[in-house]
This record gives structure tokens, sequence and C-alpha cells, in this order.
């Protein structure tokens, strides 16, 4: 079996060779892209741009312009931005603003062109229910459950008619004036316990957890497939209180977008970003994929071919308090379910058979 040390390495060459027809330049020990390069690719990597500039920097930009209102003193905009936010605090957790106009700009298709990503079905969604996928793995920035949950990028509506979905986040994006309602039009809600409620008691909405969370985040690798399952059965709880089906959704080449730094458990770095993670929610993974000009190192993620796969939904049947015997005998359906997704799947996107998940 390939080490995922070699297994980066190849993707590192992907990156390269997908150019050979417009060779790279190599100087200063660096791979420049080609002057030459068609538009359609500049434009393919101007939609990533827009997704890592907006989940890198959006908070921050957000910040900045409060500051400089502050400074500036225009009082009269900041009273009219806190007046905004406190009154639409709730709109978060209540299904967001999502806009089919928005979905359908072309920079989110041109993102998922750059990998390029396809969207793949298991079986007909019955819009009269309600679903609560499970997306795994996290990866380091989570890209495809933005572009292919977050937007029309790879079809999603045509897909899946009449299913609306929306890709839950930290609760905090939601705090910034302009970037809450950036991510809203994508219809992205909290992760809060009292949006999933409320969007698993609309038929035809479908919420969107990336279960494995910021720990999950800190093992991705091209080549690993691990994902922390066993002891996350929060959102098993809230499908079974509401009646919601589980969706166990698989995204093949996640963990191929970026290289992490190696961070072995025990290390210094490894409990630095656990601690960081325990108390803000928020994992901080150094990682490095390519830069905008140049194919050796920055942050835009690597050329991988992003196959994601919409499983088989398993019902549950609805109980207002159920037991933690219920929970765990549900949760094991779903690992099930998880896991036969990946089996059956594996070979097709270039997986070796011998290959399997590892639960942790």
């Amino acid at each position: 079996m390939n080490s995922p040390k070699h297994i980066a390495r190849m993707f590192r060459r992907i990156e390269v060779t997908k150019m050979a027809h417009h060779k790279p330049t190599r100087f200063l020990g660096l791979d420049w892209s080609p002057l030459n390069t068609p538009i359609q690719r500049r434009l393919e990597t101007l939609g990533v741009i827009h997704y890592c500039l907006v989940l890198l920097f959006g908070c921050i930009a957000s910040f900045w312009i409060v500051a400089y209102l502050f400074y500036a003193r225009y009082y009269i905009a900041l009273i009219i931005l806190a007046i905004y936010v406190y009154l639409d605090r709730y709109t978060p957790e209540r299904g967001g603003r999502s806009a089919m106009w928005f979905r359908r700009m072309p920079f989110f298709r041109w993102g998922c062109e750059y990998f390029p990503m396809k969207l793949h079905k298991t079986v007909d969604l019955d819009p009269t229910q309600s679903y609560l996928g499970g997306f795994h793995p996290h990866g380091i920035l989570g890209a495809s459950a933005f572009f292919q949950f977050g937007s029309e990028g790879t079809g999603f509506s045509e897909l899946f008619p009449g299913i609306y979905p929306h890709v839950l986040t930290l609760s905090g994006w939601f705090n910034f004036p302009l970037a809450r309602d950036y991510v809203m039009l994508a219809g992205m809600c909290s992760v809060s316990r009292a949006s999933i409620d409320y969007l698993l008691t609309q038929p035809g909405h479908m919420p969107i957890v990336a279960v494995g969370g910021a720990r999950e985040s800190l093992m991705s690798r091209p080549g690993e497939h691990k994902l922390y399952i066993h002891n996350r059965k929060g959102f098993i709880k809230r499908a079974i209180r509401t009646g919601a089906s589980l969706l166990p959704i698989y995204s093949f080449g996640e963990t191929g977008m970026f290289n992490q730094i190696d961070n072995p458990e025990g290390s210094r770095l490894k409990r630095f970003q656990e601690v960081v993670t325990k108390y803000i929610g928020f994992a901080p993974p150094i990682f490095y994929g390519r830069g905008i000009f140049q194919y050796t190192f920055g942050l835009l993620p690597l050329r991988v071919p992003i196959n994601t796969v919409v499983g088989k939904p398993i019902s549950t049947t609805r109980m207002a308090e159920p037991t933690q015997e219920v929970i765990d005998s549900v949760h094991k359906k779903y690992v099930a379910g998880l896991v036969a997704l990946f089996e059956e799947n594996k070979t097709r996107f270039g997986i070796d058979k011998k290959t399997h998940l590892t639960l942790l």
C-alpha cells in the first residue's frame, strides 16, 4: 500500500503533469505557471481563490470594516449594523437566507471545474421528507461540502429536485456583519441544536454536518481515510428526535487537496492544536497546497479529482427523548452504511481495494 508521503508526491506530480502541454517554468526552485495558460484555467483558479478568501479571511475582513467605520467615526453606520445583526440574530437558526441566483454564480462552477468535482447520486430523495447529511471526511477546509452543497456548481438541484441543502458551520460566523450574510446566501446555517432541529422539521430540507469536525482536519493528508465517528452521536440524536433520515456522504479526494505538516500523536504541535481546538472549536492545521502563479506551495488546493457520493437514506423512528440504547443502535446502522458506501465506490475513484476506512 502506498504511504501518505508517496501519495502526496503523486498528487504534486499530477498537478504539474496536467499542464504538460503548457510546460511550467522552473525558477528559484519553484514551478511557475506558464504565460500561455488558457483563460479557462485562470477562471477556474479564480473560482477557488474566491472560496479561500471567503473562508480564510471573510471574518477578518468584516472585523476590519467595522474597525474602519469606528476609526472614521461613521457611528450611524455602526449603529445600523449593530441593530441589523441583533434583529437578524435568529435567521441563521431559522433556515438562513439562501438565494438561488447566488448559488448559480459562475465562480462556483469555475471552482468545481478546477479540480474537477462531481456529485454522484445513489438513490432519489423524497422532497416530502427531511434529511440530515453526514459529510465525510472533513478535510482541511471542507471545500467539497461548500462547493457541492453550498452552490449549484455541480448541479445539486438537478440531481435532487425539491431538496434544499444547508451546509452547517460554527455559530461564530454569524456574529460578523457582511460575512454572515454572504455565507447565508449560499444556504449556510448555524450548526447549533436549534438550527438543526428547525431544519429537520422542514420537509425537503437537508442540513449537512461535517461529522468529524475540527479534530478530524488535523489528520487530513493525501491517501489517508481516517474518520472521527465512534463518539460522534449528537447528530444521530437530532435525527431521531425529529424522525429525519440520516444520509451518509463521502467525498473521495477531499484529503488530497492539501499537504499537512507532520503532527504525530504526542508531539508538541499536536498537543497545541488539540488545546486550541478544545477551547475555540477551530483547528489550526499547518497545511500547504499550491500558489496562484506557481505549483510548489501556497494556500490554494491542488488540482485533484473530487467525487462526492451521496449514499442511501437511513430511516429513524421519531422519539422525543431517545434512550442511549436507541442512539447507539442507529449510530451503528449509520456507520455500517458509511463503510458500505466507501467500500462500494472506492475502486471507481482510484483507491486500492485493500484500503479501508480507519474509524476512530
